[in-house]
């Protein structure tokens, strides 16, 4: 016999895993609490359907995750209920590749409205702070 201590799930054998864990496990979110957040938040559906943090994710699944600006739109390959490595996490799902294609075009988006927008060369001193609130507030 082996002194396994029987601590480690063999997660092969589970057919699914809910889908907070999965997404802290796929490292979608730095904390399962983010992840939980998120899925309350309903920034998470599992194909096509809002979920709940104890929704069961299963291999072949599609999910669509929102973090503030960025939409990944992935397919889940594997299941994991514990954290790993990122080498493992990549492995876990597969990115559609309209999504990838998305995600790139956006962030190019951001890059040249980051660019367009001008930028003062020097910060504005406090009398000059207190003429924007001001003029901000509508004084």
């Amino acid at each position: 016999m082996s002194s396994d201590s029987g601590k480690q799930r063999d997660v092969t054998a589970k057919t699914s895993v809910r889908v907070d864990k999965w997404l802290w496990a796929a490292r979608f979110f730095k904390t399962r609490s983010l992840a939980s957040q998120a899925v309350k938040g309903g920034k998470v559906h599992v194909n096509g359907h809002r979920a709940k943090a104890s929704t069961g994710v299963h291999v072949g699944d599609r999910l669509d995750i929102t973090k503030g600006e960025v939409a990944f739109v992935i397919d889940v390959i594997d299941l994991a209920e514990q954290r790993g490595s990122a080498e493992r996490a990549q492995q876990l799902y597969a990115e559609t590749p309209a999504s990838s294609q998305e995600r790139e075009r956006r962030s190019e988006e951001r890059r040249a409205a980051r660019v367009s927008m001008p930028r003062p060369s020097i910060r504005p001193d406090k009398k000059q702070r207190r003429q924007l609130r001001r003029f901000k507030q509508g004084e």
